[in-house]
């Protein structure tokens, strides 16, 4: 009786910590997903009325269309004014945007990838050299490797290897090819996905 009893209590626990999964993607995810890689990119490049990272307020668009499915996404005070925290924070919003999709649809979250790391990279080209491009490449590599949410990733094979090579691959083209920065920051990625 007492057995009976208790399993009943774990699998209303169970159940009532499962409540809160989603059971079905965001209609809307697709969407606002393809917004808001057209967004970062400008932002990246410092597009439209010169908003740019690191400027403290230029963000909040992109940072609105990634709160629609991740609301906890924020940047913190410590955070405002400086690129690369900031662009941390919307690489890795982005990316888990992208992350969430391929969840329940593999293949198109893999194509989903490899065009937000082409916008990455296409927008970050266009941003002049200096101390804000080596600022933007660190927050880049970081909102990757630090900020993403790994867990999301779909458990596809074939969309799986995508994703991951698209995400290696990153550093390789932000850095150039074997730089010690490309290294370090694949080897980073690969211990979070391992």
């Amino acid at each position: 009786m007492f057995r009976s009893f208790s399993n009943q209590l774990a699998a209303a626990a169970a159940a009532g910590n499962n409540a809160n999964d989603k059971k079905t993607m965001s209609p809307t995810l697709r969407s606002d997903l393809y917004t808001a890689i057209d967004q970062a990119k400008t932002w990246i490049a410092g597009g439209k009325g010169g908003s740019q990272p690191g400027d403290g307020v230029s963000y909040g668009a992109v940072l609105s269309s990634i709160q629609k499915h991740f609301p906890e996404t924020k940047i913190g005070m410590d955070a405002l004014g400086r690129a690369d925290e900031e662009t941390a924070v919307v690489v890795g919003g982005v990316t888990n945007m992208v992350l969430e999709m391929s969840k329940w649809e593999g293949m198109a979250g893999g194509m989903a990838m490899k065009t937000w790391i082409d916008a990455l990279v296409s927008g970050y080209a266009r941003v002049d050299r200096g101390s804000r491009k080596d600022a933007i490449a660190r927050g880049i590599v970081k909102g990757i490797n630090q900020n993403a949410d790994m867990s999301l990733m779909t458990k596809e094979f074939t969309a799986k290897i995508q994703i991951i090579s698209c995400l290696k691959n990153l550093s390789s083209r932000i850095y150039s090819p074997g730089s010690e920065e490309a290294r370090h920051a694949e080897a980073t990625l690969s211990s979070r996905l391992i």
